[in-house]
C-alpha cells in the first residue's frame, strides 16, 4: 500500500453510486477500510519509472508493485496496463477474476 493509492482507494468508497451499490453502512465501510489497511503492507516508492503507462493515473500502481516486489497487480481496468513503455516480466496484470480462477 502507498499514499497513492490510499487516497485513491479514500476517494472511491464515497462516491454516491459506490455507496448506493453497497450494503454496508459509511461506519461499517470505515471499519472495513482499517481492517483492509491493518493488513497491507506499507510501501515507501523511492524510484519512479516514467514515461511508462498512457495514462499517468496508472503509473503509481507500477511503481507501488516494483518497490513492493509484487508479483500481481489485481484490476479490472487490464487495458490500461497494455502497451506500456517499459516492462515488468515478472509483474502480472490480471483481475480479481483471473486471480480467483487461478
Amino acid at each position: 500500500m502507498g499514499n497513492a493509492l490510499f487516497a485513491e482507494y479514500e476517494a472511491v468508497i464515497e462516491r454516491e453510486r459506490v455507496l448506493a451499490q453497497c450494503p454496508l453502512t459509511k461506519p461499517e465501510i470505515g471499519a472495513l477500510l482499517q481492517a483492509f489497511m491493518g493488513v497491507c503492507k506499507w510501501t515507501f516508492i523511492y524510484y519512479t519509472w516514467r514515461p511508462n503507462l498512457r495514462d499517468e493515473a496508472d503509473n503509481h500502481l507500477i511503481e507501488l508493485a516494483v518497490a513492493g516486489s509484487a508479483s500481481v497487480i489485481a484490476t479490472q481496468n487490464i487495458r490500461d496496463f497494455q502497451n506500456a513503455e517499459l516492462l515488468f516480466p515478472s509483474l502480472q496484470i490480471l483481475t480479481p477474476a483471473d486471480i480467483l480462477n487461478r
